[in-house]
């Protein structure tokens, strides 16, 4: 009975990552960012949980573990590339089909963008692994998901250019 209420359930956990999200990517400030994201992708992960997209799930839950990690080990190759071993772990441990290649990719962007990078080129990866996300998102059929990842990437896209407003100088060292 509990598995018909399934896609209601991931409609909500996606719709619930929408509005952490938007308000994450509106923030001019990385540490602000961060930590909505963290918030978001618990959503994340217990809609794709919702919707049977263990890859997805299992990634989105390694992006908090990434999120804490990159914010106190910022451009640590060492600590980037456990993460991006554990990512490439759990995805062997739970690969579906090439529908998991998307989620995937975007741990990939979204860990070297939160690694190596600040500023607007960090907010450049992370809207390549939204669109990434994206796809995942349409490929499972999660409705508030798709609305959650084009709206990031809309948001994204708009704080990026208001940080190139304020100053080159200042658009590279937001941190």
């Amino acid at each position: 009975m509990l598995e018909s209420y399934a896609p209601i359930f991931g409609q909500f956990f996606g719709l619930v990552s929408l509005v952490l999200c938007v308000l994450a990517f509106a923030s001019k400030k990385d540490d602000r960012l961060l930590v909505l994201l963290t918030s978001a992708n618990v959503a994340f992960a217990l809609q794709f949980m919702a919707f049977g997209s263990w890859t997805a799930a299992a990634l989105s839950v390694l992006v908090i573990a990434r999120i804490a990690l990159a914010r106190r080990y910022p451009r640590n190759l060492a600590v980037m590339a456990g993460v991006l071993a554990a990512s490439g772990l759990a995805a062997l441990l739970t690969w579906q089909n090439w529908a998991d290649f998307p989620a995937l990719v975007a741990m990939v962007l979204g860990t070297v963008g939160m690694f190596m990078l600040r500023g607007i080129p960090m907010r450049v990866f992370l809207g390549l692994a939204a669109l990434a996300w994206l796809v995942s998102h349409v490929l499972v059929g999660a409705v508030g998901g798709m609305l959650a990842e084009a709206l990031v990437l809309a948001t994204n896209l708009i704080t990026i250019f208001r940080l190139a407003r304020v100053s080159p100088r200042y658009a590279e060292a937001v941190s």
